[in-house]
């Protein structure tokens, strides 16, 4: 009997160590997500700064040429003279 509770105890002791084992090898992996998190963050402020650093010279550039900065995208398409369309009566008007 007693060697049944040896041999429990030892399992038992083998299964807490795996465990730990686990426990450390996921904390490492955590640490180094967190890590990249981190370095990833930075590296997008520092675009960040170099992009409004960029904006601004572009805008001193224009200022100085005498053109006026248009920051607006031009992929949205102009919807002019829909008014002057007249709608037939059957026709689907979308409001």
């Amino acid at each position: 009997m007693s060697k049944k509770i040896e041999m429990m105890k030892a399992k038992k002791h083998q299964a807490r160590e795996s465990h730990l084992e686990c426990h450390h090898k996921l904390q490492a992996h955590i640490q180094e997500a967190e890590d990249m998190i981190q370095e990833q963050h930075l590296i997008i402020e520092a675009l960040v700064e170099e992009i409004s650093s960029l904006l601004q010279t572009i805008r001193g550039l224009q200022d100085d040429n005498g053109a006026p900065f248009d920051d607006e995208s031009e992929d949205e398409p102009e919807e002019e003279g829909l008014e002057d369309i007249p709608v037939g009566e059957g026709d689907i008007v979308d409001e």
